[in-house]
């Protein structure tokens, strides 16, 4: 009996991952590693050589933890967009070359909808909303005639991409978030623009804020608590007006943020208010890899093709 195997490769960003998964949605090995840097955020040429580095080493450990062989392999899934281009192109062409090498099939799949896929399957859920907060995005999606709907999202950068940014900003690296959080336990609020426009919010403005007050001396510990505050109430307010609208009783965060204890803190308080249930993904599932990319490209194999790169590729166009 086929058990079916999937390979799916993660490179849209910082992280080059390689997961293994079966057809019922049994992770056989996750493996992922990620580009860092002290002060200067992700430098595309960089990442790509970074992918290119670990490329070969992250698919080996996988394997060797799966105990497979490419003769077992189904096809191959990869990350085809949205993300950096220079990393997209990087882990396109490692695929394509993993290939043709072994005669395998490529699915190029949305790197969004896998971070939704991943946390519906893990969470055994048929019908959420969706909370999606990334580095680059933030949107609150909902499933509607089979296709995904955007009700809400950032009109600026995605509240991941504020956190990093200011993390440089006060010299704590990159990537920020864990940092951002443990430092914001000590500190006491200051006020920062509260920007929610009807379903949609913005960061940018937040963020010139903190530059100011950083370089007129307010605590660190102040700003990362505020930082975190403002932009979590932001987005459970309108996660909230979505849930309402909609009539949908199940909230699921996804995406790299939600590692973020307090996020996940206030998100549960707004559901259980609402007597509604929040559910999210453990941390190995939360950020960037590729396990939620094979189970995506399982669930495409027979409507997605060989598409190459799209670095735009929006959820609403899959």
């Amino acid at each position: 009996m086929n058990k079916m195997i999937i390979i799916g490769v993660e490179s849209t960003a910082h992280t080059f991952g390689v997961g293994i998964i079966t057809k019922d949605g049994k992770i056989l090995a996750n493996v992922k590693d990620s580009y860092t840097s002290l002060n200067a955020g992700m430098i595309p040429d960089e990442v790509a050589d970074h992918h290119n580095t670990v490329a070969e080493e992250i698919r080996e450990k996988a394997f060797n933890e799966a105990r497979i062989t490419w003769g077992e392999v189904d096809f191959i899934s990869y990350s085809a967009g949205p993300g950096l281009d220079p990393a997209l192109w990087a882990g396109y062409n490692i695929v394509k070359s993993w290939s043709e090498k072994n005669g395998k099939q490529l699915v190029g799949v949305n790197h969004c909808c896998a971070h939704l896929s991943i946390g519906k399957l893990w969470n055994k859920l048929k019908d959420p909303c969706y909370l999606y907060v990334s580095g680059v995005n933030t949107q609150i999606i909902v499933q509607k005639e089979g296709k995904y709907r955007i009700m809400g999202e950032t009109l600026d950068i995605g509240l991941g991409n504020l956190l990093d940014k200011f993390g440089r900003v006060v010299g704590l690296g990159f990537p920020a978030g864990s940092k951002i959080e443990e430092l914001a336990k000590k500190g006491k609020y200051v006020e920062l623009p509260y920007t929610v426009k009807g379903m949609d919010m913005s960061f940018s403005g937040i963020l010139t804020k903190v530059q100011q007050l950083h370089g007129k001396g307010v605590p660190v510990e102040d700003l990362c608590f505020s930082l975190q505050e403002t932009c979590f109430a932001m987005l459970a307010e309108v996660v909230e007006r979505a849930m309402a609208h909609t009539g949908k009783q199940e909230l699921l965060l996804v995406g790299g943020v939600g590692a973020n204890k307090r996020f996940c803190e206030m998100l549960d308080i707004m559901c259980k208010e609402r007597d509604a249930v929040f559910y999210k993904v453990p941390m190995d599932l939360a950020g960037d890899q590729g396990a939620m990319i094979a189970w995506e490209g399982f669930l495409r194999k027979n409507e997605s093709g060989d598409i190459e790169v799209n670095p735009h590729w929006r959820t609403d166009e899959v």
